[in-house]
């Protein structure tokens, strides 16, 4: 791929001041460190949305390292530690930002940076080039939507946090792999994408390393580039493990995951390619007109390279651009495999454009070149028109929300919802109340009471109000009792009362406890952190399958020093024996 060598010159000269106010890296700057802080000032009532409390694993997850708690160390986590630390120094900046957006917009501590030293290299060349890399970045890191749709109305994604993180470091990554020249500067992202790649959720690194590859195979990523690149990434973990635990914690969390969740590689493999059949069809057409488009190349680097083989040879042979597509779509599809939501093959996109450009400096106007355009914005363009029309969808429909009001829940309850789910909300609280052991039964069947319970957006609204009471309810108990819940545990996915309450969370219990996959059998260390805590609390409204079963792990921990309660229509709670009120 010759793209990144022939990029037409800058546009316009003018004086130095409108240079840099006009470039892209400005513009970048101005977004990151005055837009974004604005935006994080005051609390935003987001629009609700499907599987909404991923997003509340942080601010467990924030509250657990403010305690001192190490991820992987201190309790299990299905990801990387990086994404909760970088929340955590955001959430205290701007203790009074929308969860979401403060969840959402954290990476740019780090993808911000590197693309500066991309825009750097490469608008030193191209404005406009740069400007193609910037727009596109903005909007993927921005906006908290994924580019899948998993439910009718529209709503805020708050759930794939960290994979559509993961898509946007690759993003990063192929456009330094595909336009950095500067050796030195493409040797620090490579190094630090990959680091980030690591520790925000491993299979994002296996992809990377694909790109890597690729790149490396085509002579784009020279052997000392890649060889300190390496070095660097190697000697951070080696520093980490050795002043912290958390390498070893983490890889032993990754297995227990991989174990959890041992099924073929393939079904997820097609499920993969027919939820992103679009992207993917368009893209491999493109590899195979590109394949007959620069066929007189291939051939002339085949002849080159039987007559004279060498490391030189082999480079011109493998730097064809159908082979680099075919190698990010590899890297994407593997990626995808792992995820439920994320900004899939958004980091084509960098690729895309540099292939455009090389066929465009070869062949000019040409038919060649329109089918080449064409298949590639069919490619590029939908997670982009995805996302915008998603936003406008969101923006739109919560014009006439109504905001959650509550007594407990700081930012937690900043949330809107549509008047039609706000009803089926509150009519769904007294049927789970008044029928509570049918609902039991349906639990007990191995079913949930709605198909899409965990996308119902009246779901997550009468959670957030369950909680509430609750609180409510503990302090009415603390009270009465003198007493203090200083470790607090939730039977359910999040915990967010230790972090509502100024409380502590019990050590060694899984973040995100989703129990069919992502929580290993109790150990001697579980067992202990369980019976230890002062209380555990069960939401009922509505009994669910993952709630039985967590129930079915804890249970037989605290029935020894704990007495069940009813503390509220839609909480029950194993309290201490020593803190019961009398």
């Amino acid at each position: 791929m010759q793209a990144s060598t022939d990029i037409a010159p800058a546009l316009g000269q003018g004086n130095s001041l409108k240079k840099v106010v006009f470039s892209p890296i400005f513009f970048l700057i101005i977004v990151v460190f005055l837009l974004v802080p604005l935006a994080l000032v005051r609390t935003i009532p987001i629009p609700l949305g499907a599987m909404f409390w991923d997003q509340y694993l942080y601010i467990d997850a924030a509250n657990r390292i403010a305690g001192g708690q190490v991820p992987g160390v201190d309790f299990f986590a299905p990801v990387g530690s990086l994404g909760y630390y970088l929340f955590a120094g955001l959430i205290k900046l701007f203790p009074n930002g929308a969860i979401l957006l403060l969840s959402n917009w954290s990476l740019l501590a780090v993808t911000a940076p590197l693309t500066a030293l991309v825009l750097f290299d490469a608008q030193k060349r191209s404005h406009a080039t740069a400007w193609a890399l910037l727009l596109p970045f903005l909007v993927f890191s921005l906006l908290p939507f994924n580019t899948g749709d998993f439910y009718p109305f529209p709503g805020t994604d708050g759930f794939g946090i960290y994979n559509r993180q993961v898509c946007q470091l690759l993003y990063v990554l192929a456009a330094a792999l595909c336009f950095l020249r500067a050796p030195a500067l493409l040797g620090i992202v490579v190094a630090l994408a990959m680091l980030t790649l690591l520790f925000v959720k491993v299979t994002g690194v296996v992809s990377g390393v694909l790109l890597c590859a690729m790149a490396f195979a085509a002579g784009r990523l020279p052997f000392r580039v890649a060889l300190l690149s390496g070095l660097v990434f190697f000697l951070a973990i080696g520093l980490l493990e050795i002043s912290s635990g958390i390498v070893s914690a983490y890889a032993d969390d990754m297995i227990a995951l991989l174990v959890l969740n041992d099924t073929s590689l393939l079904p997820r493999l097609l499920q993969s390619a027919s939820i992103n059949f679009g992207i993917i069809a368009s893209a491999g057409l493109l590899a195979v007109a590109l394949f007959v488009i620069d066929r007189e190349k291939i051939s002339k680097d085949w002849t080159l390279f039987r007559s004279t083989p060498s490391a030189t040879t082999v480079s011109h042979l493998l730097d064809q651009n159908w082979l680099w597509l075919a190698a990010f779509l590899l890297a994407g599809l593997l990626f995808e495999s792992q995820n439920t939501g994320s900004q899939a093959f958004i980091f084509l996109w960098p690729l895309v454009l540099a292939i455009l450009i090389d066929v465009y400096r070869v062949r000019g106007s040409s038919p060649a070149f329109m089918v080449a355009g064409v298949l590639a914005m069919a490619a590029m363009l939908p997670p982009l028109v995805t996302i915008a029309q998603k936003t406008a969808r969101s923006t739109i429909g919560s014009v006439n929300d109504i905001t959650l009001e509550n007594r407990n829940l700081k930012t937690l309850g900043a949330v809107s919802l549509r008047p039609v789910f706000v009803t089926r909300a509150e009519r769904m609280h007294v049927n789970y109340i008044a029928h509570r052991n049918t609902y039991e039964e349906i639990a007990r069947a191995g079913e949930l009471p709605a198909n899409l319970l965990y996308s119902d957006f009246d779901f997550y609204w009468l959670w957030l109000q369950t909680i509430d009471d609750a609180i409510d309810a503990l302090k009415a108990h603390e009270t009465a009792g003198n007493v203090r819940f200083e470790t607090m545990m939730s039977i359910d996915f999040t915990n967010p009362f230790p972090w509502l309450m100024d409380r502590q969370a019990p050590h060694a219990i899984t973040i995100g406890a989703d129990p069919f996959r992502a929580v290993p059998p109790p150990n001697e260390k579980v067992a202990k952190a369980v019976a230890a805590v002062d209380i555990a609390l069960l939401p009922t409204c509505p009994p669910t399958t993952a709630r039985r079963a967590l129930l079915g792990l804890y249970e037989p921990f605290l029935k020894d020093d704990h007495t069940r309660i009813q503390l509220t229509p839609c909480y029950d709670a194993f309290v201490r024996n020593a803190l019961m009120a009398k």
